[in-house]
């Protein structure tokens, strides 16, 4: 089992079919392995409207990744191919019961690191809300001697 403090690059770009948004972030976190593959956690920041919340990303195999929010806004995401799953999303505006399509997720994660790419789709009410592409890219934190 590995669990180490790595650097974190990730890139959110969403649509709702009309405009588009990207956010990047760049962060430090903690990087481990699961008993179905690994977690990546980091603190959120001004930047992704989540200031005061943590997020875990767990990926289980290139199936699955679940996604929680702590903290300040709070959310349980299940991104799952071939499954819709209906979850509660947090927003600093109120939480939300959405359904959740994934459509891919491809992931190179290893014991060293690597890059975890994830499209999904969210609707309310069966009504669309957007595309959600997220790619994150984890390397081991830089240490001094």
């Amino acid at each position: 089992m590995i669990n180490k403090d790595v650097s974190i690059k990730l890139v959110s770009r969403q649509s709702d079919g009309e405009s588009q948004e990207e956010t990047e972030l760049l962060s430090s976190g903690t990087y481990e392995s699961t008993d179905n593959g690994y977690r990546i956690t980091y603190e959120e920041s001004e930047a992704t409207g989540f200031k005061g919340s943590v997020t875990s990303l767990e990926l289980e195999g290139n199936s699955k990744v679940t996604m929680f929010r702590t903290g300040a806004v709070e959310s349980n995401l299940i991104i799952e191919l071939g499954t819709k799953h209906h979850c509660v999303y947090g927003t600093p505006y109120g939480d939300f019961m959405v359904g959740v399509n994934a459509t891919s997720i491809n992931s190179t994660l290893n014991d060293n690191g690597g890059r975890l790419d994830f499209h999904y789709v969210i609707d309310i009410n069966s009504s669309y809300v957007g595309d959600f592409d997220i790619t994150i890219e984890v390397k081991e934190a830089n240490t001094v001697a």
